[in-house]
Parts: structure tokens; sequence; C-alpha cells
């Protein structure tokens, strides 16, 4: 009988993790980028009472971009954003540009998928971190969240 409750188990884990994986849609110059850490790998995470997802977002800093993220309430993200044009000054008052080759090329993307089920888009907490990952928490629609 164990046997056969860990087959279920893993079944079970297997159509869940199936429903969770989305479509994730990139355009503009994100779309471009394909040789150095892609923008837009999405990974998506399942709580009883919230999703989390982590979107993947190389060469944009914290406070070198406003990143727009949308959540509506049937559970579809769209993030939004620009990609900036890289200068690095030189000791000798040069400024370099790069010609990129290995990342996302300078310019706006925009990345959409949806979450596995409806949120309340007003109950989200949003954290972009120094790694240039967005890492989002958004509460499943008709939780109570405790209050204190």
């Amino acid at each position: 009988m164990n046997t056969e409750n860990n087959n279920q188990t893993t079944t079970t884990t297997t159509t869940t993790l199936s429903k969770v994986i989305s479509h994730v849609f990139v355009t503009g110059t994100a779309k471009q980028g394909s040789l150095g850490p892609p923008i837009g790998l999405v990974d998506i995470g399942v709580s009883e009472a919230a999703y989390i997802f982590r979107v993947s977002l190389p060469g944009i800093e914290k406070n070198q971009n406003k990143i727009k993220c949308e959540i509506q309430r049937e559970g579809r993200v769209c993030i939004q954003g620009v990609v900036p044009e890289i200068a690095i000054p030189s000791e000798t008052g040069y400024l370099y540009r790069m010609q990129v080759q290995q990342l996302c090329p300078p310019g706006p993307f925009s990345i959409t998928f949806n979450l596995p089920g409806q949120v309340d888009p007003r109950l989200f907490s949003p954290t972009f971190r120094s790694d240039g990952i967005l890492e989002v928490v958004v509460v499943k629609l008709g939780v109570r969240v405790p209050t204190s």
C-alpha cells in the first residue's frame, strides 16, 4: 500500500506542477537577447494562501529603472520596463558605449504570463533583489489575510 500511495502522491504533484507552468511572452529588446542570461525567466510557487513568482531581469538595477508590475484579478501578470544603455566612464574622460552581445539590448520590454488562479491584485508584496530578480507574493482571491 505504501507504494501505491507514493505513486498517487507523485502523480498529484506532477499534475499540480503542470498547472503552475504557464506561457510567458516577451516583446521588445527582451525578445532579441539570446546569448547571455535571458530576461523573462519565470518561476512560480504556490501555497494555500498565495502565489509567489520570480522573474529574471539581468542588467537592470533597482535604482536605475522603473519597473511596472500590473497584476489582474484573473491572475494575468504584465511586467514592463526599459533595459538601460550601458556607458562606462574611463579615467581619461572617455565614455565607452557597450556593444551588447551577451545581455539583452537596451530598450523597452514587456513580460506577460498567467498565474494558476485568481488573485487579489491589491494584496501583493514586490521585492526587487540586488541580483536582478523581481520577486512578488500575491494573495489568492478570497483568502483572509490576518491583520496585526
